[in-house]
């Protein structure tokens, strides 16, 4: 089986819009060595490597950013998802991740294909009081620009991130930082993104993600973070379940997208989106 390399954009029907990803399909995974090339070669925020399935139908998938591995990144799953079910059609896929298996399932509308995932089982933790303040300062924000109604956590669903909620518009929609500095903040308390995200409506939030650690500034759509929100919204009694958000993200980087969060009574969060992709090219490696 000749390897391909393949590039979607997740969470927009619009190849201009959502998150970019790299999406390797092939036969057996490479080395790390040689996905963690390939992944810097991409330049996005995260590439997708997906094997053949096993006997057991699981496909294993890893996940690189250009300067390091993470365990779980929620667009590169649905690019590579909706890759899939453009070459193989709709239905179910699972993914075999670091962070444990990730059910998937492909469908076909009018506008093209989505795929909803669903992540590993959610939970949180309170932030040290030394690392928010330092992370606040790092992001020149202050303590009482933050939504008192959705304390800061440590929220996980596959990954690490920290959630900040603003409580207002003008907060958030301004985001300049130290990028060494929050990177080195962030590793050394095995953080994957900064989630921060504000309450328009009950059902509509926004978000923005620094995510340094990869090597990027700001990623315009973060399936992974969405899913620890609303893990920790429910499990800390914050939002009622079942529920469903609208997180809207991007467009501060003229990237706009739409995550669909379902969040039920218990277990793992269903994260959905449109998935498109950026254009007819592959690219063939070898395996």
């Amino acid at each position: 089986m000749t390897s391909q390399l393949l590039r979607y954009t997740a969470f927009s029907r619009d190849p201009a819009g959502g998150n970019p990803a790299g999406v390797w399909l092939g036969a057996r995974l490479p080395d790390a060595d040689e996905m963690q090339r390939i992944a810097a070669r991409v330049g996005y925020s995260e590439t997708a490597f997906v094997a053949a399935p096993g006997a057991d139908g699981r496909r294993p998938m890893r996940y690189f950013s250009p300067e390091a591995e993470v365990p779980f990144c929620g667009h590169a799953t649905i690019a590579a998802a909706v890759a899939l079910g453009d070459r193989e059609g709709d239905g179910a896929y699972v993914f075999a991740t670091a962070a444990g298996d990730v059910p998937v399932q492909v469908s076909s509308h009018a506008g093209g294909r989505s795929a909803s995932l669903v992540s590993v089982p959610p939970r949180h933790a309170p932030v040290p009081p030394t690392l928010l303040r330092e992370v606040l300062d790092t992001l020149g924000w202050r303590e009482e620009e933050l939504d008192p109604a959705i304390p800061p956590a440590r929220a996980y669903a596959g990954a690490w991130h920290l959630v900040l909620a603003a409580a207002d518009a003008t907060r958030l929609a301004t985001l300049d930082y130290d990028f060494a500095r929050l990177k080195a903040l962030m590793l050394a308390d095995g953080l994957t993104t900064l989630q921060l995200v504000r309450r328009e409506t009950p059902t509509r939030w926004h978000a923005r993600n620094p995510f340094p650690v990869g090597g990027v500034v700001e990623d315009p759509a973060t399936g992974a973070a969405a899913a620890a929100l609303g893990g920790y919204l429910r499990d800390a009694g914050i939002v009622t379940a079942p529920a469903r958000l609208e997180i809207h993200q991007g467009a501060a980087m003229g990237r706009p997208g739409l995550l669909l969060v379902d969040i039920p009574a218990a277990g793992g969060i269903t994260v959905s989106g449109d998935a498109v992709a950026i254009s007819s090219t592959t690219t063939d490696i070898s395996p």
